[in-house]
């Protein structure tokens, strides 16, 4: 910062008061919540002013704090009390952003948004609309949200989903974008539609009168997290099969009941990941909640958790913090 002075003959860096006031940027301040349901969908609002869905909130008003404006706009756009004071990202949004009127002066905007957390069935049936300006709410596929927002809006309610999955704290972005983007955002995770797996979870293994339609496994690495696939060309996820990479102990944990048949789930113990055997895939360790927030499994899917931590213990494997997910090397590793 210049040193001020009210001489203005001093030499070098000094500047009055007024120089240094009208040298540095002014821009809006915003604030936004991100709120999710138990599937992992998105909370967007319709507007009776735009055509596109929002994420609630708005503009941070003189002398109010963001975090204060986050959940003024909660309470006058949905209805519902609140203290949000988790961030998950701030975006800087340049004055050239395309679509604001010139007459209206953009001069760029700092966005904070915040995290709203899950809600429940009951919190969800609490909202209640204002007369104007909301018209209504939906949760929406997280891959969805590029068909329903303006670009910039999608791409940074994606950069702060992926933000809180990852759990490496708030997301600096630049027009939605990350400026330090993680292996989910790398890899465009939740970018397309993830496949639903609703059926019920039932312990132990599939009976033999059952067709088994698709094999997968817990493989959890020494660490606790477990192994996960990530499509390059799509982002989409998946578990691997139980015998993609060497392990050991492996026990039958339980199904998911489907029309055409069982999805069966194995839990094992990795000693090694191999050298890349299909580069379409990505290789990742997650937390098993990370795995079940990229998934959409209904509501079983905390039944299948429970049985993932039952399973975690029995091979003698700690619980694992919850950190941004890790991508394997090419050559592999070993335990």
């Amino acid at each position: 910062m210049p040193q001020l002075t009210d001489d203005p003959g001093r030499p070098g860096t000094w500047m009055t008061p007024q120089e240094y006031g009208a040298s540095r940027a002014t821009l809006w301040t915003a604030a936004v919540v991100l709120v999710t349901d138990p599937d992992g969908r998105v909370l967007v609002q319709s507007v009776d002013y735009r055509a596109d869905r929002l994420l609630p909130g708005g503009a941070v008003d003189a002398g109010e704090s963001p975090a204060a404006a986050a959940a003024r706009e909660m309470r006058e756009e949905l209805g519902v009390e609140g203290h949000y004071p988790h961030g998950l990202a701030v975006d800087w949004i340049p004055a050239d952003t395309p679509g604001f009127p010139p007459e209206m002066g953009f001069p760029g905007e700092i966005l904070h948004v915040y995290d709203g957390g899950t809600w429940a069935p009951d919190r969800i049936r609490s909202v209640r609309l204002p007369a104007q300006e909301v018209t209504g709410i939906d949760f929406a596929e997280p891959a969805d949200l590029t068909t329903l927002m303006e670009p910039a809006d999608a791409r940074r309610a994606l950069s702060a989903l992926r933000a809180r999955i990852a759990g490496g704290g708030p997301a600096l972005l630049e027009a939605g974008r990350p400026t330090t983007p993680t292996a989910l955002d790398r890899l465009g995770v939740l970018r397309t539609r993830r496949t639903p797996q609703h059926g019920a979870w039932i312990p132990g293994p599939v009976p033999a009168h059952l067709p088994v339609r698709e094999r997968s496994g817990w493989l959890f690495a020494p660490d606790g997290r477990v192994l996960l696939l990530v499509a390059r060309a799509t982002g989409a996820v998946r578990l691997p099969p139980p015998t993609a990479e060497p392990a050991v102990a492996a026990f039958a944990l339980g199904y998911r009941y489907a029309e055409r048949g069982a999805l069966a789930r194995t839990a094992a113990r990795l000693t090694a990941a191999g050298p890349t055997v299909d580069p379409a895939y990505a290789r990742l360790l997650a937390t098993p909640e990370q795995v079940r927030e990229l998934s959409d499994w209904g509501a079983a899917g905390h039944h299948e958790l429970a049985a993932v931590h039952a399973a975690r213990a029995r091979l003698s494997l700690p619980a694992p913090p919850r950190t941004p997910p890790t991508e394997l090397p090419e050559h592999g590793i070993r335990w």
